[in-house]
């Protein structure tokens, strides 16, 4: 009889919705992926978890080979093709520090290394562009736009890509990373 209330706990385990667990969220970041596109040796991944009760996410962001020296990395509110406004500062330099109101909670960038952090609604920012219409301390659209697919992390690095050298679209760790363009096929993005 134990054993069977043992297997109907794994079993009602198993079968839980996958919002109740911490999510995994990642991005690979290449050059190929910034818009212009840029021929670079360098690369990157971010990868994070949304916290069960989307309160935090606590992330890793590794990085090396850039052509430039680093000043900033974000994640920013913009789908794949197209820039978007930064909405949460994942690392800064004394070059280019965070604005006054993340900064103290904003790590420094390696030039090439690991940065770890915890973000929470106190990391985000006001998206640049208002019709974007994400404001300071709101979590939850971050999240809801990391779900949607419209959110990506970069690395700027200046003098040549002060505007990002490598870039990739965020996403959950259950979605594939072949897409389907409407011809039937599938095709590898960003690789």
């Amino acid at each position: 009889m134990k054993i069977l209330h043992v297997a109907l706990v794994l079993l009602m385990t198993a079968s839980m919705p996958t919002l109740a667990r911490a999510e995994h969220i990642h991005a690979a970041l290449i050059g190929y992926q910034e818009v212009p596109a840029v021929s670079t040796p360098a690369s990157g991944e971010f990868n994070a978890r949304i916290a069960r009760d989307e309160t935090s996410i606590t992330y890793e962001l590794t990085y090396g080979d850039l052509i430039g020296t680093v000043q900033q990395s974000h994640i920013h509110f913009g789908q794949r093709g197209v820039n978007g406004s930064v909405v949460i500062w994942l690392c800064q330099t004394a070059t280019t520090p965070a604005p006054a109101t993340v900064a103290a909670i904003t790590p420094f960038c390696p030039q090439s290394g690991t940065v770890t952090g915890t973000i929470t609604a106190a990391n985000v920012v006001t998206a640049g562009t208002a019709s974007q219409q994400i404001v300071a301390g709101e979590l939850a659209e971050v999240i809801a736009a990391i779900r949607a697919g419209v959110a990506y992390a970069n690395v700027h690095a200046t003098p040549l890509n002060p505007g990002g050298e490598i870039r990739g679209q965020i996403r959950g760790s259950d979605r594939d990373d072949r897409e389907h363009d409407g011809d039937g096929e599938e095709h590898e993005h960003g690789r």
